[in-house]
């Protein structure tokens, strides 16, 4: 008895609490659908719907997208109404779609139109998964069509949020045309020397991926979002294998060379605003920051003399070109340009770190960097191969390149390689072929391209970045056919006779401009490291502010030509 009263008491003191418990608003609190966390709805709205308890990403409604990415009040919607359409007669099409309509406030699964970003003019499509998971039919792909027609006519450029489930089924062939369709007219946007950048978000598949979303002159994706042709169920279905934890993920895609970069859904504004305003027709044709003055963009002074060259022999020039501690490729690109924005992969196979290249500012001027990078630790090295490029590197560098002369960007090249890898896997990739492809595109590209050998300069592997309107070299850089020890290995069946092979080979930078090869040498400190790299710098900046002077004056097709004699008088 005692027992049971003691038992009421406790359920009475329990109901209690729980009545006089503060209940909490309907809506106020939703469960994350990754880590299963009671999150506050409102922080996850002013989080960026990002979870803020696993940092897991929530999917985004189109017209939040947008107030996201564009300047307040600025968003021009077009085409907002389009009459529905069912091509096959599909029974329950019309139905589901007119429900869909009244539920989410949308039209169709995009919202394109016309906004600013940070004050920058340009045309934004966004994909909405909550209509029928944002399959293209015939009205989406019309609406994006329209978009990028629109924005060619205007010269502006296009920024499209894929998100979508593939081609829409209820359309069937007339679905699949939208891919031939959007492609067709994004290629037009190109031609015209259009900027078109994808951004892809979870999940983007199907026939969306195998068409507009990959096809953008740069491609960025928010962090963990599936990205693939066929989706993973389908895959495992169809192998009978369970696939990996990350597999069609963004990083995944990075690491294998398919976007150029990932974006964290915070920083994704700022980041489209520098990549649009590098690539506005006013800031391309402008040499100089606007902040310096007419004076300094105007006077030149005369080069500084050089200090008399170091009496050293050729073999210690081979070892100082390659002795640790020697500035490497970052440190150029860190000490010489702002706003870089680094762009990965070959959109073949992989991105390969042993070559850094993508976008900055040189004076205020846009510009195209490409880097070998060694590293600075044996990890660093190992992680960039020791700067030996493999296939997908020179057909990353060549993917920079071509959207370099696109777009009417000056190529600067920072070579610095043993030679590109000779591994058996570059072999099946075709190492010959890319090299040869950058070659055969280099020699007639039509804007000017200035490569600095900085440490070695190693065959072919060097010359894939170094056929240039003019080769300079560091004072104890090499640029050779072969190494020292491969030279006097395949003439003299001995590697120990290096130093005797270096001083035969004339591979010193003094050697290379009596021979022709090279115009200028840059002088270099006793002790040359990242902390001294200052004085080189300052030189360099001089040197380059001057060929940019002479060489965004010519015409691309006589640069082409000025190049062809170059090496054609070798």
């Amino acid at each position: 008895m005692k027992l049971q009263n003691m038992f009421k008491k406790t359920s009475r003191k329990n109901y209690i609490a729980l009545k006089e418990r503060p209940e909490v608003p309907e809506g106020l609190l939703r469960k994350c659908n990754k880590c299963g966390a009671a999150i506050i709805a409102e922080d996850v709205k002013q989080g960026y719907y990002i979870c803020p308890k696993c940092g897991g990403y929530f999917r985004v409604h189109a017209y939040r997208r947008v107030a996201m990415i564009a300047d307040e009040g600025t968003f021009e919607e077009w085409d907002k109404e389009m009459e529905f359409v069912n091509p096959l007669s599909f029974r329950g099409y019309k139905e589901k779609a007119e429900k869909l309509r009244q539920s989410t406030g949308l039209n169709e699964a995009v919202v394109t139109g016309k906004a600013k970003i940070d004050g920058i003019p340009a045309v934004l499509g966004v994909c909405d998964g909550r209509f029928l998971m944002a399959s293209m039919g015939e009205i989406v792909g019309e609406k994006i069509v329209r978009a990028v027609e629109r924005a060619t006519e205007e010269q502006l450029p296009v920024i499209l949020f894929a998100c979508s489930g593939g081609a829409r089924m209820q359309e069937g062939i007339l679905s699949l045309m939208q891919m031939a369709k959007t492609s067709a007219a994004l290629k037009k946007h190109s031609d015209a020397g259009g900027l078109y950048i994808s951004v892809l978000t979870d999940p983007t598949t199907g026939g969306v991926t195998a068409s507009f979303a990959m096809l953008g002159d740069i491609i960025l994706a928010e962090p963990g979002a599936l990205i693939g042709f066929a989706g993973p169920r389908v895959i495992e279905q169809t192998i009978g294998e369970k696939l990996p934890k990350g597999f069609q993920r963004s990083e995944f895609l990075l690491e294998h060379g398919f976007i150029d970069s990932i974006v964290e859904r915070e920083n994704m504004k700022q980041v489209l605003s520098q990549i649009v305003r590098l690539h506005s027709k006013g800031e391309i044709l402008c040499k100089k920051d606007k902040t310096q003055t007419t004076d300094t963009c105007l006077t030149k002074k005369e080069e500084r003399q050089h200090v008399k060259l170091h009496a050293r022999s050729a073999w210690d020039r081979v070892q100082i070109s390659r002795k640790k501690g020697r500035p490497v490729g970052a440190d150029y690109v860190d000490s010489l340009f702002t706003d870089f924005i680094e762009l990965h992969g070959d959109r073949y196979y992989k991105d390969d770190p042993a070559i850094i290249g993508g976008i900055a500012r040189f004076h205020g001027m846009p510009v195209t960097v490409i880097a070998q990078a060694k590293g600075k630790t044996t990890k660093e090295n190992v992680k960039r191969n020791f700067a030996m490029p493999s296939p997908e590197g020179y057909r990353k560098a060549l993917r920079l390149m071509k959207q370099a002369e696109k777009f009417h960007r000056p190529v600067l090249c920072f070579v610095d390689t043993p030679g590109a890898f000779c591994g058996l896997e570059a072999e099946e990739r075709g190492q010959g072929e890319a090299i040869a492809k950058n070659l055969f595109e280099l020699s007639a590209l039509q804007v000017p391209v200035l490569s600095i050998v900085i440490g070695e300069g190693g065959s072919g592997g060097a010359l894939a970045l170094a056929v240039a309107d003019e080769v300079w070299m560091l004072e104890n850089a090499v640029y050779s056919v072969l190494s020292p020890e491969g030279f006097a290995s395949i003439l003299w069946k001995d590697s120990g006779r290096a130093r005797e092979a270096a001083e035969v080979m004339k591979l010193t930078a003094q050697d290379l401009k009596e021979l022709g090869v090279i115009e200028k040498i840059i002088p270099e400190p006793e002790d040359f490291t990242a902390d001294t790299i200052q004085e080189v710098i300052l030189e360099l900046e001089e040197a380059i502010d001057r060929f940019l002077e002479t060489y965004t004056q010519t015409d691309g097709r006589k640069l082409a030509q000025d190049r062809y004699e170059r090496f054609r008088r070798m």
